[in-house]
C-alpha cells in the first residue's frame, strides 16, 4: 500500500510539516474508507492520483481530506504557475484547483495572470461540517469564502469530531449559569470565592509553585479582571505577566527579544530540552494575528473552542520568559468571560482541574510540543548556554491542529463544572447542616466548630485524637460525637439518626 494526498506530499517533498494523523494509502477498497481513531484511510486505486504530481496530490487531499494548511504551504510553493494555469485551462470552475490557486497566491506572494473567467459560485476554504470555522472574508478573484479560525498569518484548525460536536452542543457555559442560580445567592457567593482561590492555587501548582499572600490575591484580582472588556494588547498581557509571576526581576515590558525554551529537570545538556518556541523575530511577526484571533474568536465561534485555541496556543507561542503556563489559564478565562456567556463575577475552576489531570493536560501540550522539538537542532554549549538552528519552516507555528486541546478544554470545563464546583457546592451544604444541628444543642466557639466540622468532613467523618486532645480545654467531649456522627451520615447517607 502506498501513500497518497497529504502523506505523500510530506514524505515525497521531504517537508518539516508534522506528520498526517491518518495518511491516506491506496488499498483493496471500494470507497474511502477511514479508520476509527488511528490508522489509515484506505483509498481505492480508482480515486488515487495517477502520477506523483505533487499538484495531483495537492488537488486529492483537499477533496478528501481536508484543508492541512501546515502541509499546503510548504507544497504549494513547488507548484509552477504554468500547472497551475494548464489545469484550469482544463476545468476553470474546479473547486479544488480554485482552492490551491487562492493559497498559492497568498501563500507564496505570486499572482497567477490569464486565468479564464470564472463562473463558480463561492465556496468555502474550510468545509463547515468538518472545520469549526470563523468569519467568512470573500476572494473575488478566487471566488473562494476564507473561513478559518483568524486569518491566513496566524490559523490554527479545529476538526468536528464526535465528542467535539456533543460538547459543543452540551453548553457548559449554560449550565454553569443555571446551577449558580439555583443553588441562591449566598451559597454561589461562597462557591465562587472557594473557585477563585482554588483556581489560583491550582494554576501556581501547575508550575511547581505555592504562591505568597500578596501574589494569590493579585492572581485572584487578575481572574476578576477576565470579565473587564479589555482588548488583549502586548502592553497589558506585560501587565497581567507581572501580575502573574512571583519574581520582580522577571517582570516584562514587551514580549521577549531573546530565544527561549523548556527543559525537563534532572537530565543535562540538549536531552534537557523539551520544547522551543518561535525564535523572537517569528514571534513578534506572529504576535499581532494571535492577538487578533484571540480578541475577536469569542463572539465568533464556540467560547469553549475560542477559549482552548487562545490557551493553548499562548503558550506554545511562549511570548515572555516567565509566566507563560499561568497567563495561559488566565487566557482560559478571558475567552469565557469575554464572550458574554457567563455573568459577571462567575467562574469555571478548570485550572482544579487541569492540576488534577496533569498527566492528560502535558500529554495535550505534547500533540504540538513534540514534534515541534524534532525540528530543532540543539547543541549544548555549557552550562545553561545553547545554540539554537531551527530546522523547519516556520508555519507549524502558524498552522497547527488545536483539535486535541479542544478536546481537552471541553473535558476540563466539564469537570470544573460536574465535579469541582457541584462537590464544594455540597460540602458547602454538608457543613451548613452540621453547624446548624450542633449550635442547636450546643454553644462551641465559631473557629473552633468551623475547623472541626471541616477536619471531620475532609477525614470521612472522624474526628481525630489530635483535634479531641487539642480541644479537650473548649469543646465538650459529646460535641466531638456528635459532630463526628452527624459527618458521617452526611458523607455515607446514613439513615439514623444521630446520638445524643
Amino acid at each position: 500500500m502506498h501513500q497518497v494526498g497529504y502523506a505523500f506530499l510530506k514524505a515525497q517533498l521531504a517537508l518539516s510539516a508534522f506528520s498526517v494523523p491518518k495518511p491516506a494509502v491506496v488499498a483493496p477498497v471500494n470507497r474511502i474508507v477511514t479508520s476509527i481513531g488511528g490508522g489509515t484511510s484506505q483509498v481505492p486505486v480508482h480515486v488515487a492520483p495517477k502520477t506523483k504530481d505533487p499538484l495531483a496530490h495537492i488537488l486529492f487531499a483537499l477533496k478528501h481530506e481536508g484543508t492541512n494548511l501546515q502541509i499546503l504551504a510548504e507544497a504549494l510553493p513547488q507548484v509552477s504557475v504554468s500547472q497551475l494555469l494548464d489545469r484550469f485551462r482544463e476545468s476553470p470552475n474546479s473547486i479544488y484547483l480554485r482552492k490551491a490557486g487562492y493559497l498559492f497566491e497568498a501563500l507564496t506572494g505570486q499572482e497567477i495572470e490569464d486565468l479564464p473567467a470564472l463562473t463558480a459560485p463561492y465556496t468555502d476554504l474550510f468545509d463547515a461540517d468538518r472545520y469549526v470555522t470563523g468569519p467568512k472574508q470573500r476572494n473575488s478573484k478566487w471566488r473562494i469564502n476564507f473561513n478559518g479560525l483568524g486569518s491566513l498569518a496566524y490559523c490554527p484548525s479545529v476538526e468536528r469530531t464526535t465528542k467535539i460536536e456533543a460538547a459543543m452542543q452540551s453548553d457548559v457555559l449554560g449550565r454553569t449559569m443555571a446551577f449558580l442560580d439555583s443553588i441562591g445567592t449566598v451559597n454561589a457567593d461562597r462557591a465562587l470565592g472557594w473557585a477563585y482561590l482554588s483556581e489560583t492555587e491550582s494554576s501556581f501548582a501547575i508550575e511547581r509553585e505555592a504562591p505568597a499572600r500578596n501574589k494569590a490575591e493579585a492572581f485572584v484580582a487578575l481572574l476578576h479582571q477576565a470579565h473587564e472588556p479589555m482588548l488583549l494588547t502586548e502592553d497589558y498581557l506585560c501587565k497581567l505577566q507581572s501580575a502573574a509571576i512571583t519574581n520582580p526581576l522577571d517582570r516584562a515590558v514587551a514580549f521577549r527579544h531573546q530565544q527561549n525554551w523548556l527543559r525537563s529537570g534532572g537530565v543535562r545538556g540538549a536531552a534537557s530540552v523539551t520544547y522551543v518556541p518561535p525564535a523572537p523575530a517569528l514571534l513578534h511577526e506572529l504576535m499581532p494575528a494571535f492577538l487578533e484571533l484571540a480578541n475577536m474568536a469569542p463572539k465568533q465561534i464556540d467560547p469553549i473552542v475560542a477559549a482552548a485555541i487562545s490557551s493553548f496556543g499562548f503558550v506554545y507561542l511562549h511570548p515572555f520568559m516567565d509566566g507563560n503556563g499561568r497567563l495561559s489559564r488566565f487566557l482560559f478565562h478571558h475567552a469565557l468571560c469575554q464572550s458574554g456567556r457567563l455573568d459577571k463575577g462567575l467562574l469555571l475552576p478548570v485550572s482544579i482541574a487541569m492540576k488534577r489531570e496533569e498527566t492528560s493536560y502535558l500529554e495535550t501540550l505534547e500533540t504540538f510540543s513534540k514534534p515541534a522539538r524534532k525540528l530543532w537542532d540543539v547543541r549544548w554549549i555549557d552550562e545553561d548556554q545553547f545554540d539554537f538552528v531551527f530546522c523547519g519552516r516556520d508555519t507549524i507555528y502558524r498552522y497547527w491542529d488545536a483539535t486535541p486541546c479542544v478536546d481537552f478544554g471541553f473535558r476540563m470545563a466539564e469537570q470544573a463544572l460536574d465535579v469541582h464546583l457541584r462537590q464544594e457546592t455540597e460540602h458547602l451544604a454538608r457543613f451548613d447542616r452540621i453547624r446548624e444541628a450542633v449550635n442547636t444543642e450546643y454553644d462551641v466557639r465559631n473557629n473552633d466548630l468551623h475547623l472541626l466540622i471541616t477536619s471531620a468532613l475532609q477525614a470521612s467523618g472522624v474526628v481525630s485524637k489530635n483535634r479531641r486532645k487539642q480541644y479537650a480545654l473548649s469543646v465538650q467531649p459529646e460535641v466531638f460525637d456528635l459532630i463526628e456522627e452527624l459527618a458521617k451520615r452526611e458523607l455515607y447517607n446514613a439513615d439514623e439518626e444521630p446520638k445524643r
